[in-house]
């Protein structure tokens, strides 16, 4: 690879490997393990392993190894490690960096299977915990403490759309020594800032834009060799968290077109926030790099867009919510985001349902927030199909939300 292509030519040609049918799409090797041609060639592979030398799946296979070439070269970094899922992917790299005694940082806004592994599984461990507002960088400089080992947080909160001040927390971890975890779920690959803004990982949960078609689960933990071929690879190899092959093969195919895919999404959900903001029937569009979100200006100092997600606060709370949604013509009702087809989801009553009210009310999961995701139909026809959803609610009056205008202040949450 040169390191001079553009992302978009890396997405189409990092990593290739090809057979000896030199065959013009990436070869799927269905295989759970290889032959060797000595027992002396079996001994030197299991002593040590070069790049191109595979001896079982969970370890290593040709096609998974192309997936991880292409995406780690697309978000900048030296290497990767496919896992099965975003959350394997997360759980992966926070376990296996880890141990009893170590403290990290995180942001409190953050997916509710991560608030599990943080707050549940790491704590048996012995490791110590501290949850801020990420949005406040007072907050990760009075937290990260000179025995502080990691701090971890979502470049852009789902679903609320909050922005991490990314070079802040960054330039404060790393005075410490400590490392830091990027999940990058809703920046998306094609408008990841973490490796510019030095973040030492970025995570990503390839089921969202890298497959981007409601297929595959999938995951990638992108970072320095060391990292990723030392306690990455040994812990997620150890444990069974290896991307599959059929799985790294269509992820190969979609990163032919996500590029495409991708800023085509990411085009339509911040021309429908445009379009929505101000409507009679909301009382708040949120969309971090439209000028009407409290932190535009530090979203586009990371990126020129925000990706495919905005959120909507919807008047009337959850019953004006389900008649929105169920009005919906084109946009269907799902829990996923990042997908070809356009979804609307509600996630106080799905994906956050087990917070309790309190907790959802100071995280900005209120009975009226909408989070939506633009898909590649034609943009018109999703704002005609929102509009018209909204022209059958009844008239509501309502504040800003307190989420909205900063007026909270957001205790630590647990787990979903």
């Amino acid at each position: 690879m040169s390191v001079d292509w553009k992302p978009r030519t890396k997405a189409v040609h990092s990593g290739t490997r090809r057979s000896q049918y030199n065959e013009v799409s990436e070869a799927v090797f269905l295989t759970q393990g290889f032959v060797y041609d000595s027992a002396e060639q079996a001994e030197a592979r299991f002593q040590s392993l070069g790049d191109d030398e595979f001896i079982y799946a969970r370890y290593g296979n040709p096609t998974v190894r192309m997936f991880e070439d292409r995406i780690s070269g697309l978000l900048g970094y030296e290497d990767c490690f496919a896992c099965t899922s975003g959350m394997a992917a997360v759980s992966g790299a926070l376990t296996s960096l880890l141990k009893a005694g170590d403290h990290v940082v995180a942001a409190r806004a953050l997916f509710g299977s991560c608030l599990y592994v943080l707050e549940d599984i790491l704590a048996r461990f012995g490791v110590e915990v501290t949850l801020i507002d990420g949005t406040d960088n007072a907050a990760w400089d009075a937290a990260i403490r000179p025995d502080t080992t990691m701090v971890f947080f979502e470049s852009i909160s789902n679903p609320t759309l909050e922005v991490v001040d990314m070079r802040h927390v960054v330039k404060a971890a790393h005075a410490v020594g400590a490392l830091v975890l990027a999940d990058d779920a809703m920046a998306t690959p094609v408008f990841s800032y973490a490796k510019e803004c030095g973040a030492d990982i970025a995570i990503i949960s390839t089921t969202k834009h890298v497959d981007g078609q409601g297929r595959m689960l999938g995951g990638a933990i992108c970072g320095p060799k060391e990292l990723i071929r030392g306690p990455i690879e040994a812990y997620m190899k150890h444990t069974g968290g290896a991307m599959n092959p059929f799985t790294a093969w269509t992820h190969l195919k979609a990163l032919e077109t996500i590029d495409l895919r991708v800023r085509a999404q990411a085009d339509a959900a911040y021309k429908i926030a445009d379009a929505l903001n101000g409507h009679p029937k909301l009382s708040a569009v949120r969309y971090p790099t439209h000028p009407s979100h409290p932190q535009h200006a530090l979203a586009t100092s990371h990126a020129p867009s925000a990706g495919t997600v905005l959120a909507v606060e919807v008047k009337g709370g959850k019953d004006a919510c389900f008649a929105f949604l169920n009005a919906l013509e084109i946009i269907t009702i799902s829990n996923n985001f990042a997908d070809a087809k356009s979804i609307a989801t509600h996630p106080a009553t799905t994906t956050h349902q087990r917070l309790p009210d309190d907790q959802k009310a100071t995280l900005g999961i209120s009975p009226g927030l909408v989070r939506l995701s633009a898909g590649l139909e034609d943009v018109d026809d999703l704002i005609a199909d929102i509009r018209q959803a909204l022209d059958t609610l009844s008239d509501h009056s309502g504040a800003l939300p307190a989420w909205l205008d900063g007026a909270l202040v957001k205790p630590p949450i647990s787990p979903i």
